[in-house]
């Protein structure tokens, strides 16, 4: 990897004190008439971290990047970007930011370095420092040998690396990804995630939306969204030992599409579902224990290799949450009724 270019040093972007709070929301709203998108969402991202929104397609991630940065107005409560107010200072924060949309805002009749050139006089790049900062994309994002290929033919892979040069052009301290590894392959996506290391590692905020439970493992903290609400928040680790109030049995045997039948329909099951070529099974606190779920197996002529709990993944706190909020909703409803 290339070193950044010199302005992400020099252009005032590290002047903040480390881990300083540079995207700030408090009890954030966006309404659209009757529907709520984004209902009072707190949160903050410091200097140089990776901040992770996950969440399933229409939970509100798309709509709470485009609050912050500058592009809708919200409904309620306030934000703040690079210490500019999302409200009252959007043109601000869209000089100091870097976006890029599972889109890729990219001109496919023009070459790798036409692109670069016409983002470069986008974002107003003083002349001088116009070959340097091109120079220092194509290096970073390895097109150097496809800086005169037409854009129209590149993959997705050397699309996305492309847009991402084009985002960060202006050597901007905050870059917000809005899905931006959405349909592209495993190795594209993995390469894709050094970019942003990289630039993470030079002082860069990156704030990224994805539904990818893998690719969340990534980021330096999480917010789970879910319709319109971050129900969760903090670092991976955190959110699989704080916020999953059940146990997760993890279970290796013969016949799993079977077996996740068989304990799919045993009471006090949250959920079940296959994990590779286990099965990761949710179950009540201190409701089932390993030995239990053997012997239904065996009982059936399923044998059974392993069963033990385990830290659930990701995707089971995720899932739990859903379930949880979901129920409360419903009962609220009845009660209501």
């Amino acid at each position: 990897m290339m070193p950044a270019p010199e302005s992400y040093v020099t252009d005032g972007h590290s002047t903040q004190e480390p881990r300083q709070p540079v995207v700030v929301l408090r009890d954030l709203e966006k309404r659209f008439g009757d529907f709520t998108a984004v209902n009072k969402v707190t949160l903050e991202v410091r200097k140089g971290e990776i901040f992770g929104f996950l969440g399933p397609n229409g939970a509100g991630k798309s709509t709470t990047i485009r609050m912050l940065c500058g592009i809708l107005q919200p409904t309620g409560g306030m934000g703040s970007v690079a210490g500019f107010d999302i409200t009252r200072q959007p043109e601000e924060i869209k000089k100091n930011i870097g976006y890029m949309s599972q889109r890729f805002s990219l001109y496919e009749d023009l070459t790798v370095e036409e692109n670069i050139d016409f983002y470069s006089g986008i974002y107003q790049i003083p002349a001088d420092k116009r070959a340097e900062r091109k120079e220092w994309v194509l290096r970073m994002a390895g097109l150097e040998e496809r800086r005169l290929s037409r854009t129209a033919t590149l993959s997705g892979g050397w699309k996305q690396r492309l847009a991402l040069g084009c985002a960060v052009l202006h050597a901007p301290p905050i870059i917000f990804l809005d899905e931006p590894t959405s349909g592209v392959d495993p190795l594209s996506r993995r390469n894709f995630w050094d970019l942003i290391y990289h630039l993470a590692e030079g002082g860069v905020t990156v704030f990224l939306t994805t539904h990818y439970m893998d690719e969340a493992e990534y980021c330096d903290r999480l917010g789970l969204i879910y319709r319109g609400e971050l129900i969760a928040q903090g670092t991976p680790d955190e959110l699989k030992t704080r916020y999953m109030a059940e146990d997760v049995m993890e279970i290796a045997c013969a016949k799993p599409q079977e077996a996740l039948r068989l304990i799919t329909a045993l009471p006090g099951i949250g959920y079940a579902s296959l994990f590779g070529s286990k099965l990761h099974v949710v179950a009540e606190k201190g409701e089932r224990t390993p030995e239990e779920f053997r012997q239904v197996l065996e009982r059936e002529g399923i044998p059974t290799e392993s069963v033990e709990r385990v830290l659930p993944s990701l995707e089971d706190v995720f899932v739990s949450l859903i379930e949880a909020r979901d129920r409360q909703e419903g009962a609220q409803r009845e009660f209501a009724r």
